[in-house]
Protein backbone atom coordinates (compact mmCIF):
# COMPACT_ATOMS: atom_id res chain seq x y z
CA UNK A 1 0.00 0.00 0.00
CA UNK A 2 1.01 3.18 -0.83
CA UNK A 3 0.27 6.82 1.26
CA UNK A 4 0.52 10.17 0.88
CA UNK A 5 2.99 12.32 3.58
CA UNK A 6 -0.17 13.34 5.41
CA UNK A 7 -1.44 10.10 6.03
CA UNK A 8 1.76 8.92 7.17
CA UNK A 9 1.86 12.03 10.08
CA UNK A 10 -1.38 11.06 10.78
CA UNK A 11 -0.22 7.86 11.89
CA UNK A 12 1.69 9.09 14.29
CA UNK A 13 5.65 7.87 14.98
CA UNK A 14 7.10 5.22 12.37
CA UNK A 15 9.51 2.98 11.91
CA UNK A 16 10.53 4.65 8.45
CA UNK A 17 14.57 4.21 8.98
CA UNK A 18 14.27 0.07 10.13
CA UNK A 19 13.78 -2.31 7.30
CA UNK A 20 10.50 -1.35 4.91
CA UNK A 21 7.76 -0.79 7.15
CA UNK A 22 6.31 2.38 7.55
CA UNK A 23 4.31 2.07 10.93
CA UNK A 24 5.38 -0.12 13.89
CA UNK A 25 1.85 -1.77 14.23
CA UNK A 26 2.30 -2.70 10.79
CA UNK A 27 5.79 -4.25 11.53
CA UNK A 28 3.93 -6.20 14.64
CA UNK A 29 1.25 -7.38 12.59
CA UNK A 30 3.90 -9.06 10.13
CA UNK A 31 5.49 -10.44 12.76
CA UNK A 32 3.22 -11.72 14.63
CA UNK A 33 1.79 -13.53 11.34
CA UNK A 34 5.30 -14.94 11.06
CA UNK A 35 5.44 -16.55 14.48
CA UNK A 36 2.23 -18.11 13.74
CA UNK A 37 2.95 -19.35 10.38
CA UNK A 38 6.29 -20.70 11.83
CA UNK A 39 4.56 -22.31 14.56
CA UNK A 40 2.04 -23.74 12.13
CA UNK A 41 4.17 -25.58 9.98
CA UNK A 42 6.75 -26.27 12.57
CA UNK A 43 3.97 -28.62 13.86
CA UNK A 44 2.73 -29.31 10.36
CA UNK A 45 6.76 -30.39 9.55
CA UNK A 46 6.57 -33.62 12.84
CA UNK A 47 3.85 -34.65 10.27
CA UNK A 48 6.04 -34.14 7.23
CA UNK A 49 8.84 -35.87 8.75
CA UNK A 50 6.93 -39.26 10.05
CA UNK A 51 5.42 -39.50 6.26
CA UNK A 52 8.98 -39.25 4.46
CA UNK A 53 11.28 -40.94 7.11
CA UNK A 54 13.52 -37.58 7.70
CA UNK A 55 13.69 -36.46 11.25
CA UNK A 56 11.55 -34.96 13.23
CA UNK A 57 13.74 -32.04 14.25
CA UNK A 58 14.96 -31.50 10.63
CA UNK A 59 11.17 -31.34 10.14
CA UNK A 60 10.41 -28.86 12.62
CA UNK A 61 13.29 -26.77 11.47
CA UNK A 62 12.09 -27.28 7.69
CA UNK A 63 8.79 -26.01 8.97
CA UNK A 64 10.13 -23.23 11.25
CA UNK A 65 11.82 -21.30 8.17
CA UNK A 66 9.74 -21.50 6.12
CA UNK A 67 6.90 -20.68 7.53
CA UNK A 68 8.69 -17.71 8.84
CA UNK A 69 9.40 -16.35 4.95
CA UNK A 70 5.84 -14.67 6.10
CA UNK A 71 7.52 -11.56 7.25
CA UNK A 72 8.68 -10.22 3.68
CA UNK A 73 5.36 -10.38 2.58
CA UNK A 74 5.12 -6.51 2.36
CA UNK A 75 8.55 -6.74 0.84
CA UNK A 76 8.47 -10.03 -1.62
CA UNK A 77 5.27 -10.74 -1.68
CA UNK A 78 6.07 -13.15 -4.75
CA UNK A 79 8.67 -15.20 -2.81
CA UNK A 80 6.07 -15.83 0.06
CA UNK A 81 3.78 -17.05 -2.51
CA UNK A 82 6.43 -19.13 -4.32
CA UNK A 83 7.71 -20.67 -0.73
CA UNK A 84 3.96 -21.55 -0.33
CA UNK A 85 3.41 -22.86 -3.53
CA UNK A 86 6.91 -25.08 -2.99
CA UNK A 87 5.56 -26.47 0.60
CA UNK A 88 1.98 -27.48 -0.72
CA UNK A 89 3.46 -31.21 -1.20
CA UNK A 90 4.54 -31.10 2.44
CA UNK A 91 0.96 -30.23 3.25
CA UNK A 92 2.24 -26.95 5.32
CA UNK A 93 2.21 -23.59 5.64
CA UNK A 94 -1.85 -22.50 4.91
CA UNK A 95 -2.23 -19.50 7.00
CA UNK A 96 1.76 -17.81 4.45
CA UNK A 97 -0.56 -19.18 1.14
CA UNK A 98 -3.31 -17.14 2.18
CA UNK A 99 -1.88 -14.23 3.65
CA UNK A 100 0.55 -14.15 1.14
CA UNK A 101 -2.21 -14.27 -1.72
CA UNK A 102 -3.73 -11.53 0.10
CA UNK A 103 -0.61 -9.79 -0.23
CA UNK A 104 0.30 -10.21 -4.00
CA UNK A 105 -3.31 -9.62 -5.15
CA UNK A 106 -3.27 -6.34 -2.87
CA UNK A 107 -0.07 -4.92 -3.90
CA UNK A 108 1.19 -2.95 -7.36
CA UNK A 109 2.74 -6.42 -8.57
CA UNK A 110 1.53 -6.64 -12.48
CA UNK A 111 -1.21 -8.30 -12.77
CA UNK A 112 -0.36 -11.05 -14.54
CA UNK A 113 1.94 -12.32 -12.55
CA UNK A 114 -1.01 -12.24 -9.87
CA UNK A 115 -2.96 -14.85 -12.40
CA UNK A 116 -0.15 -16.81 -12.61
CA UNK A 117 0.89 -17.31 -9.24
CA UNK A 118 -2.78 -17.70 -8.57
CA UNK A 119 -3.08 -20.34 -11.05
CA UNK A 120 -0.11 -22.34 -9.62
CA UNK A 121 -1.57 -22.53 -5.99
CA UNK A 122 -4.77 -23.41 -7.09
CA UNK A 123 -3.20 -26.17 -9.01
CA UNK A 124 -0.89 -27.41 -6.50
CA UNK A 125 -3.82 -27.17 -3.68
CA UNK A 126 -6.16 -29.13 -6.32
CA UNK A 127 -3.64 -31.84 -6.97
CA UNK A 128 -2.21 -32.40 -3.55
CA UNK A 129 -6.55 -32.37 -2.33
CA UNK A 130 -6.95 -34.88 -4.70
CA UNK A 131 -4.05 -37.17 -4.17
CA UNK A 132 -4.78 -37.05 -0.44
CA UNK A 133 -8.47 -37.30 -0.94
CA UNK A 134 -8.74 -40.85 -3.25
CA UNK A 135 -6.12 -42.17 -0.95
CA UNK A 136 -8.31 -41.77 2.02
CA UNK A 137 -11.65 -43.35 0.15
CA UNK A 138 -9.27 -45.86 -1.12
CA UNK A 139 -8.60 -47.20 2.27
CA UNK A 140 -11.85 -47.08 3.25
CA UNK A 141 -13.54 -49.83 1.40
CA UNK A 142 -17.10 -49.36 2.98
CA UNK A 143 -17.29 -45.38 1.60
CA UNK A 144 -18.55 -45.61 -1.71
CA UNK A 145 -18.65 -42.34 -3.18
CA UNK A 146 -19.81 -41.37 -6.71
CA UNK A 147 -17.12 -40.69 -9.63
CA UNK A 148 -17.80 -36.85 -9.15
CA UNK A 149 -16.69 -36.92 -5.30
CA UNK A 150 -13.15 -36.49 -5.33
CA UNK A 151 -12.56 -33.74 -7.89
CA UNK A 152 -15.32 -32.22 -6.45
CA UNK A 153 -13.86 -31.77 -2.67
CA UNK A 154 -10.65 -30.86 -4.01
CA UNK A 155 -11.76 -28.32 -5.90
CA UNK A 156 -13.82 -26.98 -3.62
CA UNK A 157 -11.06 -27.36 -1.29
CA UNK A 158 -8.55 -25.65 -3.34
CA UNK A 159 -10.78 -22.46 -4.41
CA UNK A 160 -11.99 -22.24 -0.83
CA UNK A 161 -7.96 -21.66 -0.01
CA UNK A 162 -7.15 -19.09 -2.56
CA UNK A 163 -10.41 -17.64 -4.16
CA UNK A 164 -11.44 -15.41 -0.99
CA UNK A 165 -7.93 -14.29 0.10
CA UNK A 166 -7.26 -13.17 -3.85
CA UNK A 167 -10.40 -11.41 -4.11
CA UNK A 168 -10.53 -9.61 -0.86
CA UNK A 169 -6.79 -8.74 -1.94
CA UNK A 170 -7.99 -7.30 -5.31
CA UNK A 171 -10.86 -5.50 -3.23
CA UNK A 172 -8.65 -3.84 -0.79
CA UNK A 173 -5.46 -2.75 -3.48
CA UNK A 174 -8.62 -1.33 -6.03
CA UNK A 175 -9.73 0.90 -2.89
CA UNK A 176 -6.49 1.71 -1.35
CA UNK A 177 -5.96 2.99 -5.27
CA UNK A 178 -9.20 5.16 -5.47
CA UNK A 179 -8.24 6.63 -2.12
CA UNK A 180 -4.80 7.62 -3.25
CA UNK A 181 -5.97 8.88 -6.09
CA UNK A 182 -8.46 10.84 -3.94
CA UNK A 183 -6.08 12.39 -2.01
CA UNK A 184 -4.29 13.53 -4.99
CA UNK A 185 -7.02 15.43 -6.16
CA UNK A 186 -8.09 16.48 -2.77
CA UNK A 187 -4.50 17.79 -2.85
CA UNK A 188 -4.52 19.22 -6.09
CA UNK A 189 -7.89 21.15 -5.93
CA UNK A 190 -6.34 22.74 -2.31
CA UNK A 191 -3.00 23.78 -4.19
CA UNK A 192 -5.63 25.20 -6.91
CA UNK A 193 -7.61 27.18 -4.60
CA UNK A 194 -4.80 28.49 -2.88
CA UNK A 195 -3.55 29.71 -6.05
CA UNK A 196 -7.14 31.20 -6.97
CA UNK A 197 -8.01 33.25 -3.47
CA UNK A 198 -3.98 34.41 -4.00
CA UNK A 199 -4.31 35.22 -7.40
CA UNK A 200 -8.29 37.03 -6.13
CA UNK A 201 -6.60 38.86 -3.62
CA UNK A 202 -4.16 40.38 -5.97
CA UNK A 203 -6.69 41.39 -8.46
CA UNK A 204 -8.49 42.67 -5.16
CA UNK A 205 -5.32 44.50 -4.71
CA UNK A 206 -5.12 45.93 -7.97
CA UNK A 207 -8.78 47.44 -8.09
CA UNK A 208 -8.18 49.32 -4.93
CA UNK A 209 -5.07 50.85 -6.32
CA UNK A 210 -7.05 51.59 -9.90
CA UNK A 211 -9.79 52.64 -8.07
CA UNK A 212 -8.04 55.18 -5.65
CA UNK A 213 -5.90 56.07 -8.50
CA UNK A 214 -9.18 57.19 -10.82
CA UNK A 215 -10.88 58.56 -7.11
CA UNK A 216 -7.49 61.22 -6.58
CA UNK A 217 -7.37 62.19 -10.44
CA UNK A 218 -10.86 62.77 -10.45
CA UNK A 219 -10.78 64.93 -7.23
CA UNK A 220 -7.69 66.72 -8.80
CA UNK A 221 -9.74 67.72 -11.97
CA UNK A 222 -12.61 69.02 -10.04
CA UNK A 223 -10.76 70.87 -7.11
CA UNK A 224 -7.88 71.76 -8.94
CA UNK A 225 -9.23 73.84 -11.55
CA UNK A 226 -12.08 75.48 -9.71
CA UNK A 227 -9.71 76.87 -6.27
CA UNK A 228 -7.41 77.74 -8.74
CA UNK A 229 -9.56 79.99 -10.22
CA UNK A 230 -10.83 80.72 -6.71
CA UNK A 231 -7.50 82.19 -5.68
CA UNK A 232 -6.62 83.91 -9.31
CA UNK A 233 -10.21 85.80 -8.52
CA UNK A 234 -9.27 86.64 -4.97
CA UNK A 235 -6.11 87.64 -6.17
CA UNK A 236 -7.30 89.96 -8.25
CA UNK A 237 -10.09 91.11 -5.92
CA UNK A 238 -7.76 92.21 -2.90
CA UNK A 239 -5.80 94.29 -6.06
CA UNK A 240 -8.70 96.25 -7.44
CA UNK A 241 -10.73 96.53 -4.36
CA UNK A 242 -9.71 99.69 -3.39
CA UNK A 243 -9.51 101.01 -6.95
CA UNK A 244 -12.77 99.55 -8.53
CA UNK A 245 -15.61 98.64 -5.81
CA UNK A 246 -17.93 97.10 -8.62
CA UNK A 247 -15.25 94.66 -10.38
CA UNK A 248 -14.51 93.51 -6.38
CA UNK A 249 -18.29 92.97 -6.23
CA UNK A 250 -18.12 90.71 -9.05
CA UNK A 251 -15.08 89.08 -8.22
CA UNK A 252 -16.32 88.20 -5.13
CA UNK A 253 -19.36 87.18 -6.42
CA UNK A 254 -17.23 84.57 -9.07
CA UNK A 255 -15.38 83.02 -6.03
CA UNK A 256 -18.82 82.55 -4.23
CA UNK A 257 -19.99 80.46 -7.34
CA UNK A 258 -16.94 78.99 -8.22
CA UNK A 259 -16.96 77.51 -4.38
CA UNK A 260 -20.25 76.56 -4.39
CA UNK A 261 -19.95 74.63 -8.00
CA UNK A 262 -16.40 73.35 -5.96
CA UNK A 263 -18.38 72.07 -3.15
CA UNK A 264 -21.20 70.46 -5.04
CA UNK A 265 -18.92 68.39 -7.66
CA UNK A 266 -17.33 67.31 -4.33
CA UNK A 267 -20.54 66.26 -2.73
CA UNK A 268 -21.40 64.61 -5.68
CA UNK A 269 -18.23 62.25 -5.37
CA UNK A 270 -18.72 61.36 -1.95
CA UNK A 271 -22.37 60.78 -2.02
CA UNK A 272 -21.07 57.79 -4.66
CA UNK A 273 -18.33 56.92 -2.06
CA UNK A 274 -20.97 56.17 0.94
CA UNK A 275 -23.55 54.82 -1.54
CA UNK A 276 -20.59 52.14 -3.15
CA UNK A 277 -19.69 51.73 0.57
CA UNK A 278 -23.14 50.59 2.01
CA UNK A 279 -23.37 47.99 -0.84
CA UNK A 280 -20.98 45.48 0.86
CA UNK A 281 -19.91 45.39 4.11
CA UNK A 282 -17.12 42.46 3.83
CA UNK A 283 -16.60 40.13 6.56
CA UNK A 284 -13.10 39.57 8.59
CA UNK A 285 -10.92 37.61 6.22
CA UNK A 286 -13.41 37.53 3.22
CA UNK A 287 -11.38 39.07 -0.13
CA UNK A 288 -13.42 41.81 -0.66
CA UNK A 289 -13.26 41.99 -4.46
CA UNK A 290 -16.81 42.21 -4.89
CA UNK A 291 -16.77 45.95 -2.71
CA UNK A 292 -14.46 46.77 -4.90
CA UNK A 293 -15.71 46.20 -7.93
CA UNK A 294 -19.01 47.69 -7.12
CA UNK A 295 -17.44 50.66 -5.74
CA UNK A 296 -16.11 51.63 -8.77
CA UNK A 297 -18.86 50.29 -10.87
CA UNK A 298 -21.45 52.97 -9.26
CA UNK A 299 -18.60 55.61 -9.12
CA UNK A 300 -17.99 55.27 -13.16
CA UNK A 301 -21.54 54.94 -13.88
CA UNK A 302 -22.23 58.55 -11.50
CA UNK A 303 -18.95 59.85 -13.58
CA UNK A 304 -19.90 59.14 -16.94
CA UNK A 305 -23.55 60.04 -16.64
CA UNK A 306 -22.79 63.14 -15.05
CA UNK A 307 -19.32 64.44 -16.28
CA UNK A 308 -19.00 67.48 -18.22
CA UNK A 309 -19.52 67.52 -21.61
CA UNK A 310 -17.52 69.01 -24.53
CA UNK A 311 -20.30 71.52 -25.19
CA UNK A 312 -19.37 73.30 -21.59
CA UNK A 313 -15.65 73.77 -23.08
CA UNK A 314 -16.69 77.34 -23.44
CA UNK A 315 -18.44 78.07 -19.95
CA UNK A 316 -15.04 76.93 -18.64
CA UNK A 317 -12.97 78.95 -21.55
CA UNK A 318 -15.22 82.11 -19.90
CA UNK A 319 -14.21 81.43 -17.01
CA UNK A 320 -10.91 81.75 -17.45
CA UNK A 321 -11.29 84.86 -18.82
CA UNK A 322 -13.43 86.11 -16.34
CA UNK A 323 -10.16 85.47 -14.26
CA UNK A 324 -8.06 87.86 -16.26
CA UNK A 325 -6.59 85.37 -18.52
CA UNK A 326 -6.15 86.07 -22.67
CA UNK A 327 -7.67 82.93 -24.08
CA UNK A 328 -9.08 82.38 -27.44
CA UNK A 329 -11.38 78.89 -28.41
CA UNK A 330 -11.33 78.14 -31.92
CA UNK A 331 -13.12 75.38 -32.97
CA UNK A 332 -12.61 73.06 -36.21
CA UNK A 333 -15.08 70.42 -37.99
CA UNK A 334 -18.80 70.07 -37.11
CA UNK A 335 -19.55 69.48 -33.64
CA UNK A 336 -21.47 66.28 -32.55
CA UNK A 337 -21.57 63.70 -29.99
CA UNK A 338 -18.97 61.39 -28.76
CA UNK A 339 -19.12 58.82 -26.10
CA UNK A 340 -19.54 59.91 -22.96
CA UNK A 341 -15.86 59.37 -21.56
CA UNK A 342 -14.30 60.67 -24.59
CA UNK A 343 -16.43 63.75 -23.98
CA UNK A 344 -15.49 63.49 -19.77
CA UNK A 345 -12.01 63.14 -20.83
CA UNK A 346 -11.68 66.33 -23.54
CA UNK A 347 -13.28 68.52 -21.31
CA UNK A 348 -10.91 67.33 -18.03
CA UNK A 349 -8.26 67.97 -20.29
CA UNK A 350 -8.63 71.31 -21.25
CA UNK A 351 -9.84 72.10 -17.65
CA UNK A 352 -6.68 70.77 -16.50
CA UNK A 353 -4.29 72.81 -19.21
CA UNK A 354 -5.97 75.91 -17.97
CA UNK A 355 -5.51 75.26 -14.38
CA UNK A 356 -1.60 74.86 -15.61
CA UNK A 357 -1.79 78.13 -17.15
CA UNK A 358 -2.82 80.09 -14.24
CA UNK A 359 -0.33 78.13 -12.26
CA UNK A 360 2.72 78.59 -14.04
CA UNK A 361 2.15 81.09 -16.87
CA UNK A 362 0.25 84.15 -15.02
CA UNK A 363 -0.77 86.55 -17.94
CA UNK A 364 0.37 84.91 -20.88
CA UNK A 365 -1.70 84.06 -24.10
CA UNK A 366 -3.36 81.16 -24.42
CA UNK A 367 -4.92 79.28 -27.10
CA UNK A 368 -7.30 76.16 -27.07
CA UNK A 369 -8.49 74.48 -30.24
CA UNK A 370 -11.41 71.81 -30.72
CA UNK A 371 -10.96 69.61 -33.79
CA UNK A 372 -13.72 67.13 -35.16
CA UNK A 373 -12.56 64.91 -37.12
CA UNK A 374 -13.90 61.84 -38.85
CA UNK A 375 -13.53 58.68 -35.79
CA UNK A 376 -11.79 61.15 -33.38
CA UNK A 377 -11.95 64.30 -31.57
CA UNK A 378 -8.55 66.56 -31.07
CA UNK A 379 -7.79 69.50 -28.53
CA UNK A 380 -4.70 71.32 -27.93
CA UNK A 381 -4.41 73.94 -25.36
CA UNK A 382 -1.04 76.52 -25.32
CA UNK A 383 0.06 79.58 -24.09
CA UNK A 384 2.74 81.95 -24.89
CA UNK A 385 5.30 82.70 -22.54
CA UNK A 386 4.24 84.65 -18.90
CA UNK A 387 3.81 88.60 -19.63
CA UNK A 388 6.16 89.07 -16.70
CA UNK A 389 3.20 92.22 -15.17
CA UNK A 390 0.61 89.69 -14.01
CA UNK A 391 1.44 88.91 -10.52
CA UNK A 392 2.15 85.21 -9.65
CA UNK A 393 -0.98 84.03 -7.44
CA UNK A 394 1.42 81.35 -5.49
CA UNK A 395 -0.72 78.61 -6.77
CA UNK A 396 0.51 75.00 -5.42
CA UNK A 397 1.44 72.20 -7.77
CA UNK A 398 1.37 68.74 -6.91
CA UNK A 399 2.79 67.52 -10.05
CA UNK A 400 0.21 65.11 -11.18
CA UNK A 401 -1.99 66.90 -13.61
CA UNK A 402 0.07 65.96 -16.70
CA UNK A 403 -0.03 62.52 -15.30
CA UNK A 404 -3.51 62.49 -14.77
CA UNK A 405 -4.16 64.00 -18.13
CA UNK A 406 -1.45 60.91 -19.78
CA UNK A 407 -3.42 58.37 -17.81
CA UNK A 408 -6.89 59.36 -18.76
CA UNK A 409 -6.00 59.75 -22.38
CA UNK A 410 -4.02 56.64 -22.97
CA UNK A 411 -6.50 54.43 -21.14
CA UNK A 412 -9.17 55.28 -23.51
CA UNK A 413 -6.29 54.11 -26.62
CA UNK A 414 -5.78 58.44 -27.57
CA UNK A 415 -2.40 59.75 -28.11
CA UNK A 416 -0.94 62.70 -25.49
CA UNK A 417 1.47 65.15 -25.90
CA UNK A 418 3.08 67.64 -23.92
CA UNK A 419 5.96 70.15 -23.75
CA UNK A 420 7.37 73.41 -23.92
CA UNK A 421 7.77 75.27 -27.04
CA UNK A 422 10.13 77.42 -29.42
CA UNK A 423 8.33 80.37 -28.05
CA UNK A 424 8.99 79.92 -24.30
CA UNK A 425 5.32 78.94 -23.73
CA UNK A 426 3.97 75.39 -23.12
CA UNK A 427 1.40 72.83 -25.39
CA UNK A 428 -0.79 70.00 -24.16
CA UNK A 429 -2.09 67.96 -27.12
CA UNK A 430 -4.23 65.08 -27.19
CA UNK A 431 -6.30 62.45 -29.74
CA UNK A 432 -8.82 60.56 -28.67
CA UNK A 433 -10.51 58.00 -30.71
CA UNK A 434 -14.79 58.07 -31.16
CA UNK A 435 -15.89 54.76 -28.93
CA UNK A 436 -18.89 54.64 -30.68
CA UNK A 437 -17.21 54.65 -33.87
CA UNK A 438 -14.58 51.97 -32.53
Amino acid sequence: MTATGADLEAAGPTTRGYWWWERRRSAALDVGLALFSALECALEGVEFAGDTGLPVPFGVLFGLLAGSVLVLRRRWPIAVVLVSIATTPAEMGYLMGIVGLYTLAASEVPRRITVVLTGMTLVGTFIVSYVRLRQSVDADAEFGPGVWYVPGVSLFMSLGLTAPSVLFGLYIGARRRLMESLRERADSLERELSLLADRAEERAEWARTEERTRIAREMHDVVAHRVSLMVVHAAALQAVAPKDPAKAVRNAALVGDMGRQALTELREMLGVLRSGDALVAPRAGQVPLASVGRVAAAAVVTVVEDGPRLREVEALVAQSREAGMTVELSVQGEPRPYAPEVEQTAYRVVQEALTNVHKHAAGAKTWVRLAHRGAEVAMQVENGPTDGVTADAGLPSGGNGLVGMRERVLGLGGVFVSGPTDAGGFRVSAVLPDAGEA
